[in-house]
């Protein structure tokens, strides 16, 4: 059993070496990708950990653009052409946090190969709040003066977008535990057909459904499990889940979910103590 932690991260380097600390077994190996608009110097020190590495290809990663997708795909390549042979990429966030024992996330790993997990809604029939990502073009992200202006004049004038093939969309969350193959699969898929290329492109959030749609029209299909066992908490309202701290501790605990977002060390650093306390003694 061989896992790899994909960690994507823009914030706090102090977060990300508390679970890489707290998690640090010979099964587990950490790959970090810093946005490219950040500087990486203060997570260099990162590498003095066993197994940890650092993505070398980095993104400037837009939120809800298409460079998010690039940077998952690069960061694919790079544990694809590691050494090991991986069972799992779990894909992480910076504020991201485990919120059961070591022991029991190896666990349901070395009993879960061969499944796949993502979290998603069948957005025709079950989320169609969601068809506006499949037919609406987004500029999100381009950056040149006007650009909404001409992302209206795109929607006004221009036939409605479809997904290639008839493929039935689906789409929730951009974090998931995949084998390499099936996380390969997507990304290949997506990059060595230009008509998946340019309808992702100009899609709105293509992260949060691009995994989720392509292999749910796959061969796959059978192997995915509509749960990717993450603890979000949407109760804040908007398009950010609220930042969780001490006072959410029973409900992280109690939760089935192995991780949870999102965490922020420098407002709330008690629930880090407590989740450790409670999780590694």
């Amino acid at each position: 059993m061989k896992i790899a932690h994909l960690i994507m991260t823009y914030t706090s380097p102090r977060q990300t070496e508390r679970m890489i600390r707290a998690l640090q077994c010979d099964e587990y190996d950490f790959y970090i990708h810093v946005d490219k608009k950040v500087n990486i110097e203060p997570y260099l020190y990162l590498e003095q950990f066993p197994n940890t590495f650092f993505i070398k290809k980095r993104e400037d990663v837009r939120w809800a653009g298409y460079n998010t997708l690039v940077a998952t795909f690069n960061s694919i390549d790079e544990i694809h052409a590691a050494e090991w042979d991986y069972d799992f990429i779990n894909f992480l966030s910076g504020q991201d946090y485990f919120i059961k024992s070591p022991a029991h996330i190896l666990n349901f790993f070395k009993n879960n190969r061969g499944r796949e997990f993502l979290s998603f809604k069948d957005y025709k029939n079950t989320w169609p709040e969601g068809m506006i990502r499949i037919k609406k073009y987004s500029l999100v992200n381009f950056k040149f003066k006007g650009k909404y202006l001409i992302e209206r004049i795109m929607n006004l004038v221009s036939p409605e977008k479809k997904l290639p093939n008839n493929y039935h969309p689906y789409g929730d969350s951009m974090f998931w535990m995949l084998s390499p193959e099936c996380a390969l699969y997507v990304a290949n898929k997506v990059r060595n057909d230009k008509r998946f290329l340019k309808f992702f492109k100009y899609s709105w959030g293509a992260d949060e459904f691009v995994f989720s749609t392509i292999l749910m029209n796959s061969k796959y299909k059978e192997r995915i499990v509509n749960n990717n066992y993450r603890y979000i908490d949407w109760s804040a309202g908007g398009s950010h889940p609220k930042v969780l701290g001490k006072n959410d501790f029973d409900k992280l605990i109690n939760s089935e979910s192995l991780f949870a977002r999102k965490f922020h060390l420098s407002k709330d650093s008690e629930i880090f103590d407590l989740l450790d306390q409670h999780l590694t003694s």
